[in-house]
């Protein structure tokens, strides 16, 4: 129980550290296994890290949260413009991932990716993120953002069912791409994460069949509590830091990742 304890502590830190950075998370959450042969909690264990990550984000954007739940509110006289339209781009970018999650979810949910496959995933998407980055005009705020922009977010997003390919990081890469300042790129990709987890939460749940354990609680909860806490000191320390570093240091660091993992 006690290596299962650490184990799950240091699989939390990597979910919430990685979840909300533009790179992968999924993929560093298979890294244990894959590189050093150490214990898979499975499907009851995801679901206690992904709640944990979707906890901290809620709370960190509680306030913008209550303003786009009153600004869709049907008896509200006063109506936030610019909270309802950021409420429909959030819908609308979150479609496409949807539909890929429904349709290829099984693909999505394999723990049998192979290293290969993560490393070129993490070469390929991080050379895009670069290219988008440096190119992109990035002078575009959240109130110009059309919903053509937020399905194109989406669409990208919906590229992370490549294990390597980093869900935040893919939904920053299209932001870039159409024109959004680095601030709003970061805090929408954040947003959008919400309705993100919270789906892969639900088909989690959904095909579960659980027989749950002390051990297991225990792991549940140390999963829970650990990926909530990283993950919300990483959204506030990535959102006051964005501007001053850029996207340069996390491509670095998938480059090497990536040719890392080639040469194991």
């Amino acid at each position: 129980m006690i290596s299962d304890f650490f184990l799950a502590l240091l699989l939390a830190l990597i979910q919430g550290l990685t979840e909300f950075l533009p790179v992968s998370s999924s993929a560093h959450l298979l890294f244990p296994s894959l590189l050093f042969g150490a214990k898979d909690f499975g499907i009851i264990f995801d679901i206690s890290v992904h709640a944990g990550t979707l906890a901290a984000v809620i709370y960190y954007f509680k306030k913008e949260l209550l303003e786009l739940i009153r600004a869709w509110m049907p008896w509200t006289q006063s109506r936030n413009k610019e909270s309802f339209l950021l409420g429909l781009n959030l819908i609308v970018a979150t479609l496409p991932i949807v539909l890929v999650g429904l349709i290829a979810s099984d693909f999505a949910e394999s723990r049998s990716t192979n290293i290969d496959s993560i490393a070129w995933a993490n070469l390929i998407f991080a050379g895009l993120l670069y290219a988008a980055f440096k190119s992109a005009r990035q002078s575009k705020s959240l109130a110009e953002l059309t919903l053509f922009a937020a399905l194109m977010i989406g669409c990208f997003q919906a590229l992370a069912i490549f294990p390597g390919a980093s869900r935040s990081g893919m939904a920053i890469t299209g932001a870039l791409i159409i024109g959004l300042n680095i601030k709003d790129t970061s805090r929408f990709a954040f947003l959008l994460s919400i309705p993100t987890i919270l789906g892969a939460l639900v088909l989690m749940v959904a095909k579960g069949a659980y027989s749950i354990s002390f051990s297991d609680m225990l792991v549940m909860l140390t999963g829970f509590i650990g990926s909530a806490f990283i993950a919300f000191i990483t959204i506030k320390s990535f959102l006051q830091f964005v501007e001053k570093i850029g996207m340069t240091p996390f491509v670095l660091y998938r480059v090497a990742l990536g040719v890392l993992l080639l040469l194991i």
